[in-house]
């Protein structure tokens, strides 16, 4: 039986280099590499071999046989990839395994490369991708900086804590943690404890993936009202973020409005409306886990302002949502479009995920908590006197007690680089920031918020490659570099 990609996928693309018979697409190679929710297997060419399990770092590759409950549907959904294609030819070198031949190394550095000494500020996917091309591929003594006191960023507060799987990337960074060049800098915030000059000064080459850490705004009268947070504020709640209480999001209210249809929105409200039992062998926060013990929210109404065709979940999350025993899913139909959008949808197109959802307007009466999917309901304003009580949605008042945003991150300024306000990141040209020579950025300040974890792989690559280039023309390496900041930073 052939293998299987399951949601969790990372898209690093390591399953893709291990595959002996190019069953696994898009490559990094293919234009659709980056811009698919995640990889798939052919099964028409797949010949079991287990090669890309064993390589994918957040187990999600799994024989079909194997796959039940909430990831039943995944054999269909890597099929209908490739329907009306071709099968790919094999792999170059054999009509079925690859040619190894002798180790080689895309990058090689001259024998007079300077030995460098890097910061890389940020320990998320972004930087750590950073710090292990850094480690693999130059002779470069690292510095990681990180203004929290441990290490992880959106892998150990950003992913739900019932994705165990997709949190496991983090045990194969773990590992270049006790690198012998790597020194760890951490609760160290760029422009509170140490400013972009001085790291500037001390290194000869600065990263900083410093990701998109604030949420967009709805721009709507009364966002400033008690009882409205935004997804960085929930999501770092349930995963125990060191610098947000137990007590930050009240559950006091049966109804909690989250406004957005990405997996975001879908993991909040999973985690906000699943039975508390459920998660207690997750990685929840403890705290989190006792208060939705004592929780009064009965339904989580998800609010789009588009229709179903445009909602931004993959089909993975969909799919595993619906496949919830614990939960019950309906399609608000109070607007007739978005049932002709469903009805009319054709096999593949996003608003046939929902045919079959049941659909209804009321409120629940069952015992099962439940999920709501209300589309053509854009944001106009949130009511109440000093906390939330409703939010008006496309002409209608839907009582609610807490709203959550979760329309998408936004990069903030770091103080003394150049900041583009209008995509939120720091203007670059291949990862070289411009106008500051040694000076370079991966991740999301990079290219904007967006892509999975595997995403940053390539783009660490292409970061990497400039300072590599930069080193041996002389661009950084070449100047003295001034001394007493991490005996600083230590004593603090």
């Amino acid at each position: 039986m052939p293998y299987a990609i399951t949601q969790l996928c990372c898209t690093d693309a390591s399953c893709v280099a291990a595959c002996p018979v190019n069953c696994i697409h898009p490559t990094p190679d293919e234009p659709d590499f980056g811009t698919t929710d995640m990889l798939y297997v052919d099964p028409r060419t797949c010949i079991d071999c287990g090669a890309c399990a064993e390589a994918c770092p957040v187990d999600a590759v799994l024989p079909v046989e194997t796959l039940t409950g909430p990831l039943a549907d995944h054999p269909a959904i890597n099929a209908e990839y490739f329907a009306g294609t071709e099968p790919a030819a094999p792999a170059e070198g054999s009509p079925l395994f690859h040619d190894w031949g002798p180790v080689r190394f895309d990058r090689v550095l001259p024998a007079d490369f300077p030995r460098l000494d890097v910061a890389v500020v940020g320990s998320g996917p972004a930087g750590m991708y950073t710090v292990q091309d850094l480690l693999l591929h130059t002779t470069a003594r690292v510095t990681l900086y990180d203004r929290l006191p441990v290490t992880g960023g959106l892998v150990r507060f950003g992913v739900a804590p019932d994705h165990a799987d997709t949190k496991r990337i983090g045990d194969s960074f773990a590992r270049y943690l006790d690198h012998h060049r790597l020194r760890l800098r951490l609760g160290t915030e760029v422009g509170r404890d140490v400013d972009a000059g001085e790291l500037a000064a001390r290194h000869d080459a600065v990263i900083y993936a410093v990701g998109a850490p604030t949420s967009r705004t709805l721009g709507v009268p009364g966002e400033d009202l008690a009882g409205h947070l935004p997804s960085t504020t929930v999501v770092g709640w349930y995963n125990g973020h060191p610098e947000i209480a137990a007590d930050a999001v009240p559950l006091d209210t049966e109804r909690v409005a989250a406004v957005g249809t990405g997996n975001v929105a879908l993991d909040i409200a999973r985690i906000l409306a699943a039975d508390p039992d459920r998660l207690a062998g997750s990685a929840i926060a403890p705290g989190a886990l006792e208060r939705l013990r004592a929780s009064l929210v009965r339904e989580v109404v998800l609010l789009g302002r588009r229709g179903p065709e445009h909602a931004a979940y993959t089909r993975g999350e969909l799919h595993a949502l619906l496949r919830r025993d614990d939960l019950e899913v309906v399609v608000d139909d109070h607007d007739p479009r978005v049932g002709e959008a469903i009805d009319a949808a054709a096999p593949g197109e996003h608003a046939a995920l929902l045919q079959g959802v049941p659909r209804s307007s009321e409120v629940p009466a069952g015992p099962r908590r439940r999920v709501v999917l209300r589309f053509h309901a854009p944001i106009e304003a949130l009511l109440g006197d000093e906390r939330v009580t409703a939010v008006r949605a496309g002409g209608v008042d839907l009582p609610a007690g807490l709203v959550v945003r979760a329309i998408g991150h936004r990069g903030r300024p770091t103080a003394g680089l150049p900041y583009a306000e209008e995509t939120g990141t720091i203007p670059h040209h291949a990862g070289r920031v411009d106008g500051r020579p040694g000076t370079y950025v991966v991740g999301w300040i990079k290219r904007g918020p967006g892509g999975g974890i595997g995403r940053n792989r390539r783009d660490a690559a292409e970061t990497v490659a400039s300072l590599i280039e930069d080193g041996k023309y002389g661009v950084i390496g070449a100047r003295p570099r001034r001394g007493g900041l991490l005996r600083r930073l230590t004593s603090m």
